[in-house]
């Protein structure tokens, strides 16, 4: 495992230990919500580091001397780290995934024998495992499942209508009742928020992003973004920063998709460090192509360097097309897999006009077509 520079020690976190079981914050047991591991050590040092790892992942744990009375702390928590010290005093105690014996003595050769008597999965050295640490009890806090079908839209030109379209693939996805993130890629777009009329909407957009690296927490994240139309929304808002660091594309993204569900992304037709971190995330890439000739051509070189990162990159042609053009002519030319045919909606102007977003009517020919997208999307063949 890398090994990861020191953090500081948590103040408030050493002291004597209390006879029950404790949180990170101090209060007993019975009056703190559980989200986090099962602590079992009598080494304050040791324990001082593991709470201050809890707190990094944002999860809460359980404190004991030793394997607790009651027989569900041990069995039901999502992981119990058991303190070098303490070994000893779990042996005996009901086999189960998830142990892990947590220490300081690399040179003790009798640590995997301990480990071996208390059924752990691993043994942990701190500080070189410090961050794998953090991550897993992060991953059992947020009780991470099956990651979110994550799908991006980017525009074969300017103006191909990628942002229309992924806002009402974003809105259609929420009419599933599956949960929806809409992921605004793209500084110079103007804000997705504005386009679904949430621009008012209290909530974080990317600047407060753009330090983040590391681990971010997938619910933190999502009940800080702005709400709009039955979705979270991650937009930009109206200064003037226009920079996302590739490191706070990876973790942010990271985070929403590990909440499951379905997040959709707007990604610019550039392709810098940032974006390239993006179009590594996604599960699926739609390019966007109005039917005529010089949107083909450009989509050309948008599609060749979203390639470069993306394996599953298919095509969106939007009518009206130019003279001997259809939807299948333009995808062999770009020589990629048909995603389908956005047909012309000569009444999109006019809802936009209204202050309804794009996508918005589920019966209109727009809503329709992210609708059978879904419905395709998420069977077994088409997740695949």
């Amino acid at each position: 495992m890398p090994r990861p520079s020191r953090a500081s020690r948590s103040a408030g976190s050493s002291g004597r230990l209390p006879g029950g079981s404790v949180g990170s914050d101090g209060q007993p047991a019975a009056e703190t919500r559980r989200t986090g591991p099962l602590i079992v050590t009598e080494d304050l040092a040791l324990l001082d580091d593991l709470l201050r790892l809890c707190a990094a992942a944002g999860a809460e744990p359980e404190v004991h001397h030793t394997v607790p009375d009651d027989r569900a702390s041990w069995a039901d928590a999502p992981l119990v780290l058991v303190g070098d010290d303490a070994a000893g005093r779990c042996r005996g105690a009901a086999r189960r995934h998830g142990v892990m014996l947590v220490g300081r003595d690399e040179d003790d050769p009798d640590v995997w024998r301990r480990a071996v008597e208390i059924g752990a999965d691993c043994v942990l050295r701190l500080p070189d495992a410090e961050s794998w640490l953090v991550d897993r009890i992060a991953d059992a806090a947020e009780g991470v499942g099956r990651q979110a079908l994550t799908v991006g839209v980017i525009g074969g030109r300017g103006g191909a209508g990628a942002s229309t379209l992924a806002c009402a693939l974003a809105l259609a996805a929420a009419r599933t009742g599956r949960r929806a993130l809409l992921v605004d890629g793209d500084p110079l777009g103007g804000g997705l928020d504005v386009l679904l009329g949430g621009e008012r909407a209290e909530g974080r957009r990317w600047p407060d992003f753009a330090a983040s690296k590391g681990r971010v927490a997938g619910g933190a994240l999502e009940e800080s973004l702005p709400s709009v139309r039955g979705l979270r929304v991650l937009s930009w808002d109206r200064g003037d920063s226009v920079l996302v660091p590739p490191e706070a594309m990876r973790s942010v993204l990271a985070a929403a998709r590990r909440r499951g569900g379905l997040v959709v992304v707007d990604l610019p037709r550039r392709v810098d460090e940032a974006v390239s971190e993006a179009l590594a995330q996604l599960d699926l890439g739609l390019l966007v192509v109005p039917g005529e000739l010089r949107a083909v051509a450009a989509a050309h070189r948008v599609a060749a360097l979203a390639g470069t990162v993306l394996r599953d990159l298919r095509v969106v042609v939007r009518g009206p097309y130019a003279p001997g053009l259809d939807e299948q002519w333009v995808a062999d030319a770009l020589r990629l897999p048909l995603a389908g045919e956005l047909p012309h909606d000569p009444g999109l102007l006019a809802t936009l006009d209204a202050g309804d977003p794009p996508g918005f009517e589920a019966r209109g020919p727009l809503g329709r077509f992210c609708t059978e997208f879904w419905e395709r999307a998420l069977t077994p063949e088409g997740a695949s």
